[in-house]
């Protein structure tokens, strides 16, 4: 009995060495994979979000006499929601009006809108980049997270929907090191609406997009 005590204390070092290893190993793999996510992140700090503006105009020239709805108001599709002369405007989709042209009196032309609406379910996080700040890492279906600036530093979930074909001329910056022309792109996340009706249209937020 004396005999074996030895080899017990070898084998409960060489147990106790083999375990802080695996510890050790793990520890070093697990900050590798976060500095990795870290840094292979792109931020789009100028986001917001949004979704397409469908505007209702009259068809014909003609005078605005009746108002129906107001901002705010949720509409459903073919619902009647203004009277321009003897025509009826009406939504072509379910929404949320945005905007409303209330003047009574005033003449409307063909293509100039009277309300102004969204499809809740098209809202996305845009985001605009500049070309230069890792605009060619992002790939549609890269996860991503955002913060949305109405509730602090709470992170949402989402994933690239979409990424502009063409850039944004109305959004040319310039570097100042060589007097260039930056161009700037609209990226766009999708997240689950349903998870999140506190979520409005316009609101501004900042992005984190994990290049795959």
């Amino acid at each position: 009995m004396e005999k074996s005590e030895p080899k017990k204390g070898i084998f409960t070092k060489a147990w106790v060495q083999s375990v802080t290893g695996i510890v050790l190993v793990a520890l070093a793999l697990g900050g590798f994979l976060y500095w990795k996510s870290i840094s292979s992140y792109v931020a789009i700090d100028m986001s917001q979000i949004s979704a397409p503006v469908i505007n209702i105009s009259p068809e014909a020239e003609g005078i605005l006499s009746e108002v129906y709805v107001k901002p705010g108001d949720t509409v459903s599709a073919n619902e009647s929601v203004a009277r321009v002369g003897s025509e009826i405007l009406s939504a072509k989709t379910s929404g949320i009006v945005i905007s409303v042209v209330n003047t009574p009196g005033q003449v409307f032309m063909p293509g100039s809108p009277v309300v102004s609406m969204i499809d809740p379910n098209e809202l996305r996080v845009i985001g605009k980049i500049d070309e230069d700040k890792g605009f060619s890492k992002i790939k549609v279906g890269d996860p991503a997270l955002f913060t949305v600036d109405a509730f602090g530093g709470k992170e949402f979930t989402g994933v690239v929907d979409q990424i502009s074909p063409t850039s944004d001329q109305t959004s040319v910056v310039f570097n100042i090191s060589d007097k260039r022309a930056v161009m700037q792109f609209d990226v766009k996340v999708r997240f689950d609406i349903s998870l999140h009706p506190e979520f409005k249209n316009g609101m501004s937020a900042k992005l984190r997009i994990y290049a795959k």
